[in-house]
């Protein structure tokens, strides 16, 4: 009964018009393409096997600045980040020049179908360039091309009982074509497994998943996946700490999409705690990259739900040994992908 309370607290400060950063009552709405990073100090240089290469706070006065929940590495270099107000911001990250941001809405235009509003989950083909969104309160999945025009949608049976506001956090496209969903809900209160889908083909035209448990930590929820060069997946969790206000821990999870199994539960290993005191906040978009050298590069961007005690963070990973594993796939006879 204590942590219901302690949930229904959190979930009221996590409401947006809860101790929002944004004035009540003003509807002037500011476009100025104008973005300020900001490096942040850190005590904290190794998570795991991974080097923390900085950590960054992002602010703007645009009217679509926040609420980031899903992030996408674009072609280009540049981070395409979405939020679950409907908005997007494709900007160049720390290191590689100035930010260039560019602020838009999902699709361009202004929309009110909420419908395209919650986005909690995005997923890129780097061949077509098109890119699928995962949104709750819908519980569904929409597939935009490289200039992010709609074109279709898809509310798959199996995601209908996923609930309105734990849906589809996580989805990852895999090189071979299959698309892995993991939703943040629970069944209950004592479990501590997530529902999860592996789509054999585009979930928007209609193919029928392989349903399996997620097995995640306690008290952690599913946020983001991405896929690695060897073919397994980072998958990012995401903690509530029971204070006023609210506080944030995170981890990150290796697994292996050739282990699922239907009506199965699948499992990984944390390879990495996101608590103090590395600068933290409410982190849910994950985006992966590789260098030229075989490093893996990992992207973590925070939602501040709006509220006045959070911040938009912007953090880097590298993981040097992503050329061994691209060695050991080798070495095993397994593709890297």
């Amino acid at each position: 009964m204590w942590r219901l309370f302690l949930l229904l607290i959190v979930a009221l400060a996590l409401t947006p018009g809860t101790w929002v950063r944004s004035t009540p009552g003003v509807s002037v709405e500011d476009n100025r393409q104008a973005l300020t990073i900001t490096a942040l100090p850190l005590t904290v240089r190794k998570l795991g096997e991974f080097d923390v290469v900085g950590v960054w706070e992002l602010d703007s006065h645009n009217s679509r600045f926040g609420s980031y929940s899903a992030l996408a590495m674009l072609d280009s270099g540049r981070l395409l980040a979405i939020s679950d107000r409907g908005n997007r911001l494709e900007f160049t990250p720390p290191g590689s020049g100035a930010p260039q941001p560019q602020f838009g809405s999902l699709m361009g235009r202004n929309i009110s179908d909420k419908t395209y509003l919650d986005a909690e989950s995005v997923t890129r083909d780097p061949a077509s360039g098109r890119l699928w969104v995962g949104f709750e309160q819908s519980n569904s999945i929409a597939r935009f091309d490289a200039k992010l025009n709609a074109e279709g949608s898809v509310r798959p049976p199996a995601m209908r009982n996923w609930g309105g506001n734990t849906g589809p956090e996580a989805m990852a496209r895999l090189v071979d074509g299959r698309f892995l969903v993991l939703a943040e809900t629970s069944p209950g209160w004592l479990s501590d497994d997530s529902p999860a889908l592996l789509f054999p083909d585009d979930p928007v035209e209609g193919s029928t998943p392989q349903e399996f448990r997620f097995a995640r930590p306690e008290g952690f929820r599913p946020v983001d996946i991405a896929q690695l060069p060897d073919g397994r997946v980072l998958i990012l969790l995401r903690e509530v700490k029971w204070r006023l206000p609210p506080r944030f821990a995170g981890k990150l999870m290796v697994a292996d999409p050739a282990q699922i199994h239907s009506g199965a539960t699948w499992s990984g290993e944390v390879v990495a705690n996101l608590d103090d005191p590395l600068p933290t906040d409410n982190y849910e978009g994950l985006a992966v990259t590789q260098a030229s050298d075989g490093t893996i590069v990992a992207w973590l961007i925070s939602d501040d739900n709006s509220a006045s005690f959070q911040r938009t963070l912007l953090m880097k990973l590298e993981w040097k040994s992503g050329a061994q594993i691209q060695q050991k796939a080798r070495g095993t006879g397994r593709t890297p992908r």
